[in-house]
């Protein structure tokens, strides 16, 4: 009697067991890797969403392309990605491992655009009055000399005196003029700008006035 209900106690363990282990959730369970390339060129698509289907879990693709999800046996995975056409991947239920890798090509979407006619002006002469009566904004400089007559501009160029480096360059041309004619007879400065600048300055000065 006592055997008895031993062994229909084993029996009992036994089946729960394996009960349990029928029900165990886990064991549909596998982890799925792989990556995302396109489909024309076979390079990788960086950030692709990888989701599945029915509920609110996924990841993403990293730069590379590569992702990896643990997903269940028959779960459909949505592949997504901004400029490519989306995918629908099953996942089979008569894979034995527990791992699973795969490459997933994504094709372009190629967005049409309607065609747009560009005409242009019915004829030339109403182009150029268009053009001509354009109103362009003019900013300070643009401005500010229009305010300046060419009088005004060029009293304001003269009236700028020399500089520094200008000055250093003069001098050191004077002195080279100077040591090439030294001991002999000067030549003419009629071709000279400097000189004839210093000449209409000294003219308008009336330097040579009869005193």
């Amino acid at each position: 009697m006592r055997f008895t209900k031993l062994i229909i106690i084993i029996l009992v363990l036994f089946a729960h067991k394996y009960a349990k282990a029928q029900d165990d959730p886990s064991k549909d369970l596998l982890q799925l890797s792989g990556v995302v390339v396109s489909g024309d060129s076979l390079t990788p698509v960086p950030f692709t969403s990888v989701m599945i289907k029915g509920s609110n879990r996924g990841t993403m693709c990293d730069y590379f392309g590569f992702f990896s999800l643990v997903v269940r046996k028959s779960d459909t995975i949505v592949f997504k990605s901004i400029g490519y056409n989306g995918a629908d991947v099953i996942i089979e239920d008569s894979l034995s491992d527990s791992r699973y890798s795969m490459i997933q090509m994504l094709q372009r979407d190629t967005l049409l655009l309607p065609a747009t006619d560009v005409y242009p002006w019915p004829s030339k002469e109403q182009f150029r009055q268009s053009f001509l009566t354009l109103n362009t904004t003019q900013d300070d400089y643009d401005r500010a000399f229009a305010n300046l007559t060419n009088e005004k501009v060029r009293m304001a160029v003269q009236g700028v005196p020399i500089s520094a480096q200008s000055n250093s360059a003069l001098a050191i041309q004077r002195e080279y003029t100077r040591l090439y004619q030294q001991g002999q007879m000067p030549s003419g400065s009629l071709l000279n700008p400097v000189a004839w600048a210093q000449f209409v300055n000294a003219w308008k000065k009336g330097k040579f006035k009869d005193k």
